[in-house]
C-alpha cells in the first residue's frame, strides 16, 4: 500500500481549541469523562465531530441491534477500513461494556469465522455492504434475512458505516495515537 498523507493539523485539547471547537470538546468530556485522541483530531472541523457524535448516539440508542451486534458492526467496518484506533477502541468497548465474547471480537480482528452463526452472518453482510458500496445482491440480502435480520437493519448498517467513515478516515490522516484506556487491545492491520 502506498503511504497515507498525514495531516499537519494538531490534535486539539481544551487548552488549544478555538472557542467553537472547545465547546464541542467540552460536550464530549461531559459525556465520556475524557477527550479521546480521536476527538482531538476530528474537532479541527467542529461539524465533523458533532456529526460523528450525533450519528454514533443515534446508532447506539435507536438501532434495533443488541449491544453485542452493534459492536460486531462497528468492529467489522473499522477492521475493513484498517483503522487501528477504532479497532482498539471498539475491542475494549466490546470486552468491557457490550459484553461481546472475546472469541467474537478476536475473530473479527483476525478476519476469521465468528463462532456464532447469527453474528457471523451480521459481520459478513456488513462486509458486503462495505465492499459493494451499499449494493448487496438479492442472494446476499436473503442470507442476511435468513439469519434473523430485516430490511431496517440494512439501513442501520448504513448509518454505522457513515459513522465509522467519519471517524476512521480522520484517524488515518492523523495517525491518531491510541489512548491509554484502549492500548490493551491495540491492533495492527495485516500486511496487504
Amino acid at each position: 500500500m502506498s503511504q497515507i498523507h498525514k495531516t499537519k493539523l494538531a490534535l486539539q485539547t481544551l487548552e488549544t481549541a478555538a472557542p467553537r471547537a472547545k465547546a464541542v470538546l467540552e460536550q464530549a468530556k461531559a459525556k465520556l469523562g475524557f477527550i479521546p485522541n480521536m476527538y482531538g483530531g476530528m474537532v479541527n472541523s467542529p461539524g465533523l465531530l458533532e456529526t460523528y457524535m450525533l450519528g454514533y448516539d443515534r446508532f447506539r440508542a435507536e438501532s434495533t441491534f443488541t449491544a453485542v451486534e452493534q459492536e460486531v458492526v462497528f468492529l467489522t467496518i473499522s477492521r475493513e477500513n484498517g483503522c487501528t484506533y477504532c479497532v482498539a477502541a471498539h475491542s475494549v468497548i466490546a470486552d468491557a461494556f457490550s459484553k461481546v465474547p472475546p472469541a467474537v471480537t478476536d475473530a473479527i480482528r483476525e478476519r476469521k469465522t465468528i463462532p456464532d452463526a447469527k453474528l457471523e452472518a451480521l459481520s459478513a453482510f456488513t462486509r458486503i455492504m462495505w465492499s459493494s458500496r451499499g449494493k448487496p445482491t438479492p442472494e446476499e440480502a436473503a442470507a442476511f434475512f435468513a439469519a434473523g435480520y430485516d430490511e431496517r437493519q440494512i439501513l442501520e448498517i448504513i448509518l454505522a458505516t457513515a459513522v465509522k467513515t467519519l471517524s476512521n478516515y480522520p484517524n488515518h490522516l492523523f495517525a491518531t495515537p491510541v489512548d491509554a484506556i484502549f492500548r490493551a487491545r491495540k491492533w495492527t492491520p495485516p500486511a496487504a
